[in-house]
């Protein structure tokens, strides 16, 4: 031990070993020593000479460390002292003083370090297992020990853990370990490891890591909290920044709503700590992410959408408008809620009606146009606004016209300060910021809307008493020619471009006045500085599209004069050479790189975004529009009016066809409803077929049961023979009921006529309503039964008429009896057989009854099957010969269109000769054939030449 006690301090005899010497000690008592105590000092003494001789520990000492954590991970002491010795020889950050170079010599030593450890792969995989031990003494120092590694070689070392069997899943579980500690610097490891690879982002997301990060801020406080809130944002903005698919699964998660609550501030917002101010930054970065203009669009607006409808915009315009906010939350809010708002109408159209808590109130808008228009604010501020601005104009018609109509003369308030009157009082103050931002504000204005740039025409200035009011164009060309600042003048003719532009009313009031092209023509034939450079090709283009969007309706200005003018005043190649120094700006680049302003110092901004695009577009049409002979251009303007004519006339066959073709499809939905319709019918017929089926078996039921009653009743006539008299009372009432009866005979008498007719008539019906049916023998058999039916209703009839006459003739001599003297034995006999006759036509009076009725419903069933067999037998005659109509219709559809087809066909064959008339010109014009009609083009030539 005496040996561990001069490691460790301890007073030995005799010389001093070295470091490098003592190091090799120690590595040799760690590979050699049998007895685990041993070799847990070893490594203890190396851990604490690791920091000062970090060269000769990590050089001798690694390998031997490695085999440590291989072998004796059972101790997780001698595995702790290990893991923080090869953090302290990897790790780069524990010197703070170091001069530039001795820091460089350090980096260098940490990657040299971290390569040897990560060239065998398994090493990570080790550091992986070890980091699913619990023990603090453990897994502390192996999460600093991987996050040093990754800080050194973050793609190798993402490399390793991404293949590793659930590598990330591992590290994943740290955010959920109960030591502050250890989830602290998880955080710190996750973002190491998050830094630029799209994959492993994907897997943290999908880890459930938003779910985990804003439950560990909302914990800490959320924007009032401490250094972890930010650690937590800035894993967020790693996993968020240029990922679509984690962006996506952020918003389908409903975090954004989470957001929200970040952003509350209270009334007393003075006094904000430098954390809480670092967190609201990144909070407000992270929403930026979100609504970036590089991300998709469609992706852009589902998050715009969201965001309003969550209440998160309206939050954040509470902190547009509230006092004592630091300057840059000002400025980063101001950036948020622009972005937020960008190309989405809704979103704009809430910010326009968004009030300052100002007496009286007044618009958001114009509150943050005073502070850009004022010299006075930060620059970054002015810069802010401008792009807030800017953004509620983006793809905003509505709001251009709004703020065009501030500046039109029925609409301007003397009470009142609008955003048009800033603007222009902005645009000619003496602070050249201030003009150019208004101007690239106004020029916003303008953008893609052709209805602006004519209204703008309709302003007027009043320059100074006693004088007429000059119209806004004519102002700014008065302070071009008056040589103000390189700002000023850029920032006009940068407004100027782009409000003529495309608008041929505006090209020609500016030419109507004549001290403009003049004024173009010196600038850009002058020989200026390097300053002077952009003004003079920011003149030549301006003058180029008073070129291309001139309609010739001023003589001294048409297209052609301006050419020549060129041409003498200034040379055509002089002129484009001029016009190209725009794009070699250095700061032109700059600019189109993003819609954001951002710019190092005030003196730098010179482009905008927008009208970088509007060069581009315009740059190339210019350059031929100047070459162009007058000869050219008129026979170009032929080919125009005749591709234009062309197109007219395939434009309409192209509307017929798509008539025709509606047509059409409405017709085959007709086809389709009536065929629908049409087997409904035949679905109606079948069930009423069926329901005949089930009358006529109730009926042949009912007929057996008639047959069965018929046989049973001469069993019952001995039954009345036990009568021994009728008196005077009962054969009253016997009387009475033969009248009834007798009615009732009358009546059913008619009924049976009745019912002959119906089925006389049902019989001599065509048989063609019934033809190719299944209904036909089964109607005929219905009608048989009813044949028979009436029959046997005849002849109860018959037999009811001879009952009642028996009754008669009985009656009559009963009452015969009554005046003579009848033996007591005849009475007696008598009286039998009234008894007798009474029950017979009791019975048959009841058969009867109930025969009537049966033949009555089926009657009634015939008479409606008959009914709705004619509706549906006409019904079908109606579809077919609907069917044929269109059938007829879609044949001349078809032959129509194969016409149009043969049209477009010969349009086309004309519209290529035309091409080639063109090319023959010179001219470049978009080829759409193939190589065989290449090859055709010295016939189609001579063709030409023939016709």
């Amino acid at each position: 031990m005496n040996f561990f006690r001069g490691v460790m301090g301890g007073q030995a005899a005799g010389p001093q070993p070295s470091g490098a010497e003592t190091i090799q000690k120690l590595c040799d008592r760690v590979a050699s020593s049998t007895l685990l105590e041993d070799r847990r000092d070893a490594v203890r003494a190396l851990k604490s000479l690791s920091k000062k001789y970090r060269m000769e520990v990590g050089t001798q000492a690694m390998d031997h460390l490695i085999t440590i954590l291989q072998t004796d991970r059972s101790d997780s002491e001698i595995v702790g002292y290990a893991l923080d010795t090869l953090y302290n020889i990897i790790c780069n950050d524990e010197e703070e003083e170091q001069d530039e170079n001795a820091q460089k010599q350090a980096d260098d030593l940490g990657a040299q370090f971290t390569d040897k450890f990560i060239e065998d792969p398994e090493h990570i995989t080790l550091l992986l297992t070890l980091l699913e031990e619990f023990d603090f003494h453990v897994r502390w120092p192996g999460v600093k020990l991987l996050t040093s590694l990754l800080k050194n070689q973050g793609v190798q070392v993402q490399g390793i853990i991404l293949v590793s069997p659930m590598g990330v899943s591992r590290l994943m579980d740290l955010l959920a370990d109960s030591r502050e500690v250890i989830r602290n610097d998880g955080l710190l490891l996750l973002q190491q490891l998050t830094k630029g690879n799209a994959a492993i982002q994907k897997i943290v997301a999908f880890e459930n890591a938003f779910e985990r990060l804003l439950d560990i801020i909302t914990e800490e406080g959320s924007s009032d909290g401490g250094i972890v809130v930010e650690d937590c944002l800035l894993l967020l903005l790693n996993l968020l920044k240029n990922n679509s698919s984690n962006q996506n699964f952020f918003k389908e998660g409903s975090y954004i709503q989470r957001m929200k609550p970040w952003f509350e501030v209270g009334d007393d917002n003075s006094g904000w700590s430098a954390q809480k101010v670092t967190n609201l930054h990144l909070m407000l970065q992270l929403v930026r992410v979100m609504v970036s203009p590089v991300n998709s669009p469609g992706a852009t607006a589902s998050c715009q959408k969201s965001m309003y409808q969550c209440g998160l915009l309206q939050q954040l315009c509470t902190i547009l408008m509230a006092t004592g906010v630091p300057a840059d939350i000002l400025t980063e809010t101001i950036n948020t809620v622009s972005e937020v708002i960008r190309g989405s109408q809704v979103n704009q159209d809430y910010f326009a009606s968004v009030n300052a808590p100002s007496n009286p109130p007044r618009p958001a808008i114009v509150v943050l146009l005073m502070s850009m228009v004022n010299e006075r604010q930060p620059f970054v501020l002015r810069c802010a606004v401008l792009y807030c601005f800017q953004c509620f104009l983006y793809k905003n018609q509505k709001g251009q016209g709004e703020i065009v109509a501030t500046l039109l003369p029925s609409t301007i308030d003397a009470n009142s300060i609008s955003a048009g009157q800033l603007l222009c009082g902005g645009l000619f103050s003496a602070d050249s910021l201030s003009n150019w931002c208004a101007a690239v504000a106004l020029a916003h204005a303008l953008q893609d809307n052709l209805t602006q740039k004519e209204q703008l025409l309709r302003v007027q200035l009043a320059t100074s008493l006693g004088k007429p009011p000059v119209s806004l164009l004519q102002q700014c060309t008065n302070i071009l020619s008056q040589g103000s600042k390189v700002q000023t003048r850029v920032g006009l003719l940068m407004l100027l471009c782009t409000w003529i532009s495309n608008c041929p009313i505006a090209v020609t009031h500016f030419l109507h006045n004549q001290e403009n092209v003049p004024f173009l023509t010196a600038q850009i034939s002058e020989n200026l500085g390097e300053d002077e450079r952009l003004v003079q090709g920011l003149c030549a283009l301006l003058l180029g599209i008073c070129i291309y969007y001139n309609d010739n309706s001023l003589e001294n200005y048409t297209k052609e004069k301006l050419k020549q003018l060129i041409e003498k005043r200034i040379g055509k190649e002089n002129f484009v050479e001029k016009l190209g120094f725009i794009t070699k700006h250095e700061l032109y680049s700059r600019a189109a790189q993003k819609p954001q302003p951002v710019f190092p110092s005030p003196e730098q901004m010179l482009f905008d975004h927008e009208f970088t695009k509007l060069v581009k577009e315009l740059e190339g049409v210019i350059t031929k529009a100047v070459h162009k002979s007058s000869e050219e251009e008129k026979k170009e303007e032929e080919v125009k009016k005749t591709l234009e004519q062309h197109d007219n006339i395939v434009t309409q066959y192209k509307e017929l066809i798509r008539e025709q073709d509606a047509q059409i499809q409405e017709l085959k939905e007709q086809v389709a409803s009536m065929t629908s319709q049409h087997e409904q019918m035949q679905t109606t017929i079948t069930q009423q077929l069926s329901q005949i089926q089930q009358h006529k078996d109730q009926y042949n039921i009912l007929k057996l049961k008639l047959g069965k009653e018929n046989q049973s009743q001469p069993n019952n006539q001995g039954d009345s023979s036990q009568m021994n008299g009728l008196q005077t009372e009962e054969l009253s009432q016997l009387r009475e009921e033969v009248e009834e009866l007798r009615k009732q005979h009358t009546l059913l008498q008619s009924q049976l006529s009745d019912k002959d007719a119906l089925i006389s008539s049902l019989k001599s019906a065509p048989a063609e309503t019934t033809e190719g049916s299944a209904e036909g023998p089964d109607n005929t058999k219905l009608l048989q039964e009813l044949d028979d039916l009436r029959s046997q209703v005849q002849s109860q009839s018959a037999e009811i008429a001879q009952l009642k006459s028996e009754r008669q003739d009985l009656l009559r001599k009963v009452e015969d009896g009554e005046s003579s003297s009848v033996p007591s034995s005849d009475s007696s006999l008598d009286a039998a057989k009234m008894s007798k006759l009474e029950n017979r036509l009791a019975a048959q009076t009841s058969e009867t009854e109930r025969l009537k009725e049966e033949a009555k419903s089926l009657s009634d069933s015939r008479a409606d099957m008959e009914q709705q067999l004619a509706s549906a037998t006409s019904t079908v005659a109606i579809l077919q010969t609907e069917k044929t109509k269109l059938q007829t219709e879609v044949q001349e559809s078809k032959k129509e269109q194969d016409d149009l087809l043969m049209l477009l066909a010969d349009q086309d064959q004309k519209i290529h000769s035309l091409k080639q008339r063109l090319k023959d010109l010179g001219e470049t014009v978009e080829d759409e054939d193939d190589l065989d009609a290449r090859d055709q083009t010295d016939d189609e030539d001579e063709d030409d030449d023939e016709d």
